[in-house]
């Protein structure tokens, strides 16, 4: 490769990122997608996400607000953004939550299993055999 070639080819890399840092700012509001990621955000507060993943929960909450932010301030692209990260966010935040709960309930299914268990065996300890 020719150092001409290669300047063309990095300086054309550099155009196409200015373009696209400048073009950050416009495209349709995200309307849809706020409404998404407000409604996921929300069933992750009413979940036990609050438990079990509080710093993903939070971390959807502020990705939310800063898509708000952006929105107000016309960055419609940096809104969507934003709103997409708190969607994740928050899912993830849900499944977290959701297997902790899980978890907890297999704990204390085993620990209910063990418990008859070992009164089963003091039962059969003290029981005449024949």
């Amino acid at each position: 490769m020719s150092l001409r070639t290669f300047i063309l080819g990095a300086t054309g890399a550099l155009v196409c990122i200015a373009a696209g840092g400048c073009a950050t700012q416009g495209g349709p509001k995200p309307t849809e997608e706020l409404t998404k990621a407000r409604s996921v955000v929300e069933q992750a507060d009413k979940g036990n996400a609050q438990r079990y993943a509080a710093a993903d929960l939070q971390r959807a909450h502020d990705e939310l607000n800063s898509a708000d932010r952006a929105v107000t301030e016309k960055k419609y692209k940096d809104a969507l953004a934003f709103a997409q990260r708190a969607q994740v966010d928050a899912d993830l935040a849900n499944a977290r939550g959701n297997s902790g709960a899980a978890q907890k309930s297999a704990q204390e299914v085993t620990q209910g299993t063990d418990t008859l268990k070992q009164e089963s065996q003091r039962g059969d300890n003290g029981a005449p055999r024949n």
